[in-house]
């Protein structure tokens, strides 16, 4: 497979060109502790994402509490760094020996830190971490209200960034051109919606939210983002496994009235002969405002299948019609083209 299967691209609010791929590798999928995923394992997942010609490299310190980020660098140290678009975090800023941590029920081993010192201190750890020389994009990390429960919680977050000089710094950086973007990491579409309000993102990475399961964000949040031409990555593409039949939806036990959806959907692509995964990663990237897609994999296997299904034919345009009419999908929810 070339990278030309996934050619893509975003252009940023200062007119700088970043060579996304439509399909990304989700730097989640590295940070395992390495009695449940080996060194050579982390290096080998990162290997075949690039022989399938992925070249957007998303991570964040909280995965693997540095861990990810250490091997993601290790696997790209000896690729030409011009050729791939690299993203990561801000926000938790990783105690000493964070990567070493086991959970004793002692707490975590990082604070949340939005301040401009702490965004800093961020930025600078994830430089050394990577070695990779510069981050092409930094995504503030979990100002929502999955993380700080509540939206009392996710608004004194933002506030937080906003008032005590975290974006300021991101701005800094972006305007130095030490990076390229800046935006926003979060699992819910309306702290995307609020930083609209205040600030002049780049990018949005907005994980679950746009799926074929849920397409809230075409209400509000996305007719902004064009008008803005505010980029969106999307991320949990599969609702955390639950659209494929996994049992967790937003890493918690799937409710009843999301399987019963997910199985209504999987019986219309049957219909259809369309695998959902196919369906599933097709139909986000049909909406103009979605530079990539950052999957998951557990294994090579995995990220093989993705890349296959995002890039194998097309689905037939009766399926969104019947999907549309089960009221199933979104009735204004862009689709793609098909036979």
């Amino acid at each position: 497979m070339t990278t030309n299967a996934l050619e893509g691209g975003f252009t940023t609010r200062a007119g700088r060109r970043l060579a996304f791929t439509r399909l990304g590798f989700g730097g989640a999928s590295i940070g395992a502790p390495v009695e449940a995923q080996s060194e050579a394992d982390a290096a080998e997942l990162v290997r075949t994402a690039w022989d399938l010609g992925l070249r957007y490299y998303d991570t964040a310190p909280f995965y693997g509490f540095g861990r990810a980020e250490r091997r993601l660098g290790e696997a790209m140290k000896t690729r030409p760094r011009d050729d791939f678009v690299l993203s990561t975090k801000a926000g938790r800023r990783l105690h000493a020996g964070a990567e070493a941590w086991r959970d004793t029920g002692a707490g975590e081993p990082f604070d949340f830190d939005y301040s401009y010192d702490g965004i800093m201190r961020s930025f600078e750890g994830s430089l050394e971490r990577l070695g990779l020389g510069r981050v092409d994009i930094v995504y503030v990390h979990d100002v929502d209200g999955k993380v700080h429960p509540g939206r009392a919680a996710s608004e004194a977050r933002i506030q937080e960034l906003m008032l005590t000089g975290g974006w300021r710094a991101l701005e800094g950086l972006r305007s130095s051109g030490a990076v390229g973007a800046i935006g926003v990491g979060v699992n819910e579409w309306e702290p995307c919606a609020r930083m609209l309000e205040f600030a002049d993102p780049d990018l949005f990475l907005l994980a679950g939210r746009y799926t074929l399961l849920e397409q809230e964000p075409l209400n509000a949040l996305f007719p902004v983002c064009v008008k803005r031409g505010v980029g969106i990555v999307v991320g949990g593409p599969l609702n955390a496994g639950s659209l494929v039949g996994g049992p967790l939806y937003d890493y918690a036990p799937a409710p009843k009235a999301i399987r019963d959806r997910v199985a209504a959907i999987a019986e219309v692509c049957r219909s259809h002969g369309v695998p959902v995964l196919s369906a599933a990663l097709k139909f986000i990237a049909a909406h103009p405002v979605v530079v990539s897609i950052v999957t998951g994999a557990a294994n090579p296997a995995e990220l093989r299948q993705n890349a296959a299904a995002f890039t194998g034919p097309a689905p037939p345009a009766a399926l969104w019609r019947d999907l549309k009419a089960e009221r199933l999908l979104h009735l204004d929810a862009p689709v793609p083209d098909g036979p």
